[in-house]
């Protein structure tokens, strides 16, 4: 999963970046309304959620959810505000976000806010995918080949390995994954992909890449 945090306190966009990351999301963070407003339309098949500060430089959170919302894009959008009126909050609403947090806040429950809204995708993702004899549960993030339980994947390598899963007999690019695995800043031509599936191979038993394979010159996909 992957997060666009628009703060324009950079000490504060950092933090929530790290705290993300340590959570096992990718972020990426922008710090004014414009730069935010643009990505979001340029990359909005990218991310899979905004964390939207209300005042920003440029343009504010207002602007930006009335904009996108417009524009038909239904990402779904958690503003940071210090106003905490009902007038306020019915404003945020009505403007488009699914969701605020007033500020000052916990880092835990805004990951409790992500969460939540993550749950609620445009269609019902299954917590459990299955691909022949590879199953993994995203709720607990067990992962089982022929019904033994492997040895246990990191953050990330649960991440790449559902998104492959999500997207059976598809080949994805090396850009796609890190496009979506990891944050906007990720070196693309770096090897910390092909390491990961290599080390994905091993856990679940599949060293020789006969159910995740290589499509050499392109990426990878996994066979249903």
């Amino acid at each position: 999963m992957r997060i666009l945090i628009v703060e324009d306190e950079e000490t504060l966009a950092q933090s929530i970046k790290e705290y993300l990351e340590k959570q096992g999301y990718a972020a990426d963070y922008v710090l004014d309304g414009d730069i935010a407003e643009r990505r979001i339309r340029v990359s909005q098949k990218d991310y899979d959620l905004v964390v939207l500060d209300l005042m920003l430089p440029k343009k504010s959170g207002y602007e930006i959810c009335k904009s996108v919302r417009g524009a038909k894009i239904d990402i779904p959008i958690i503003v940071l505000t210090g106003k905490d009126s009902m007038e306020d909050k019915t404003m945020l609403l009505d403007s488009g976000a699914d969701d605020y947090l007033t500020k000052p806040f916990h880092m835990e429950e805004l990951v409790s806010r992500i969460r939540a809204l993550l749950r609620r995708p445009k269609e019902v993702l299954p917590s459990e995918i299955t691909i022949r004899d590879l199953t993994l549960n995203m709720t607990t993030h067990a992962v089982t080949r022929g019904g033994k339980v492997t040895a246990p994947l990191t953050l990330k390598e649960i991440n790449l390995l559902e998104y492959l899963m999500r997207n059976p007999n598809q080949v994805l690019s090396r850009s796609q994954i890190t496009n979506h695995v990891w944050d906007f800043s990720f070196d693309s031509f770096s090897n910390v992909v092909d390491v990961h599936i290599m080390n994905i191979r091993k856990k679940i038993g599949d060293p020789k890449g006969k159910l995740l394979e290589t499509v050499r010159g392109i990426g990878y996909r996994i066979r249903s």
